[in-house]
């Protein structure tokens, strides 16, 4: 397929933080963009603002009339049932029907792809990478899972040479890809929705691996099984961060790269795997030729990704934090950054698990890492794309958590939970819904001071 003689481009779940930033870079093009979601949300209300015809309920009538020409591409996302009826319309007219895997794919067969890679890590890697590298001149776009809050956006630049992707390896999405250069950030077991086995997941990535001929293209952690160029934080290794200090709500740091030293560069996201996240993104750069004044300068003015450990409240009486995570490692992240910032302060985590079959998968680690907080909230389980299964349920993974002081609330009832608490840190944790009510939890909080 040539992306070149596609003049409309129609998504059928086109609110979903991976479809939207595709919807955003076929506008940049020129294309003509619309399409379908099954609910609102801010993401999509930003879609129509920049001018894409966006509608909400599931109807032939409601495809623009322009989108029935054969030069249309349709672009999926796998949440999407097969009785869909727009899509049927589609497949039962022989339309050119794509994945966004399948998309990405083509679009970085031709340009120069950076792909970033991981169970954990990609979205802030990623999103430090197509920072970097936009501020440096690169005529790249970077395709971000988050927004980044340098750019309010999902999407980094509107270049046509340069691409950087997260491979994301659920259903195998990331074998699609043509990385030029590319990282590996963590290989845990995730998504055994999917896979069915921790091996099964390495061996996906094993794979993505080999796409990368020149392994002196691809940076890996050291405990991984991989080969390539090691990356890591006060160890030996070919890119080592060094020298780790704290100054003014900042981590300040030297890499030691093959050539040279970096010294004192300032960065202000939390949390020892961010520093990880950035000495992969500076390693790739710094391959790419990025100079290293503009390296220093990127990492320095980074602000982070939004529900990534996003500061909502940052006061002396109270601190609101708001943490994408939804995977053991992702929350034992939180509570180091957390316990390193705010040393002896009670800590309060609200967390809504997301997935059944997560959640069954690891029920005994979740418990763990979040009776590490001092109190845990519990919201019920946020389904996706799943139906329920029996025996599964926050009531189970709360009786196997060792801390005392836990419940389970109503989405209704976490208000009044919150601020009945005497935490004087707050930390909301999940990948669903509960993204929603971060505004509203804010402002509650915020009039209680």
């Amino acid at each position: 397929m040539n992306l070149n003689q596609i003049h409309n481009v129609y998504f059928i779940g086109i609110g979903g933080i991976g479809m939207s930033n595709l919807a955003r870079y076929f506008r940049n093009l020129g294309k003509q963009v619309s399409g379908y979601d099954k609910t609102p949300s801010i993401l999509t209300t930003e879609l129509i603002e920049s001018g894409i015809s966006i509608h909400f309920e599931d109807s032939i009538d409601l495809i623009p009339k322009d989108f029935y020409l054969d030069n249309t591409l349709v672009i999926i996302t796998p949440a999407v049932p097969k009785t869909h009826s727009e899509w049927n319309f589609f497949v039962e007219r022989n339309y050119q029907i794509k994945k966004r895997a399948e998309v990405l794919g083509l679009i970085t067969k031709d340009t120069f792809c950076f792909a970033v890679a991981g169970t954990h890590g990609k979205t802030t890697t990623s999103g430090i990478l197509g920072h970097l590298l936009y501020e440096s001149g690169a005529d790249v776009t970077a395709f971000i899972g988050g927004i980044v809050e340098n750019y309010n956006s999902n999407l980094i630049g509107s270049g046509s040479t340069v691409t950087v992707v997260e491979a994301d390896e659920f259903d195998r999405s990331f074998l699609h890809l043509h990385p030029n250069i590319a990282c590996i950030t963590s290989m845990d077991a995730d998504h055994l929705d999917i896979y069915g086995t921790s091996e099964a997941i390495e061996a996906s990535f094993i794979e993505f691996a080999s796409k990368i001929e020149d392994k002196n293209n691809l940076f890996i952690t050291k405990e991984l099984p991989l080969e390539g160029i090691t990356c890591a934080v006060n160890e030996a290794a070919v890119y080592k961060a060094f020298n780790v200090r704290v100054g003014n709500g900042s981590y300040v740091f030297d890499v030691q790269t093959p050539t040279e030293i970096i010294r004192d560069l300032h960065f202000g996201l939390p949390g020892r795997h961010n520093l990880m996240n950035a000495l992969m993104a500076i390693a790739m750069a710094n391959l790419f030729g990025t100079p290293t004044d503009a390296i220093v300068k990127g990492i320095a003015s980074f602000k982070g990704i939004k529900r990534r450990f996003s500061y909502q409240i940052k006061t002396d009486r109270k601190v609101y934090i708001d943490d994408y995570a939804h995977h053991p490692t992702e929350i034992n992240a939180v509570h180091q950054a957390v316990s390193e910032l705010y040393p002896n302060q009670k800590v309060l985590a609200v967390f809504q698990p997301h997935l059944f079959s997560r959640t069954r998968d690891f029920v005994d680690d979740f418990a763990k890492s979040l009776s590490a907080f001092d109190e845990v909230v519990l919201l019920d389980i946020y389904p996706a794309r799943e139906l329920p299964m029996e025996g599964v349920n926050a009531q189970w993974l709360m009786s196997k958590m060792t801390n005392n002081h836990k419940k389970i609330v109503s989405k209704e009832d976490l208000i009044p939970t919150i601020l009945a608490s005497n935490a004087t840190v707050i930390v909301t944790i999940g990948a669903g819904d509960i993204g929603e009510l971060v505004p509203i939890i804010k402002k509650a909080i915020h009039e209680s001071i």
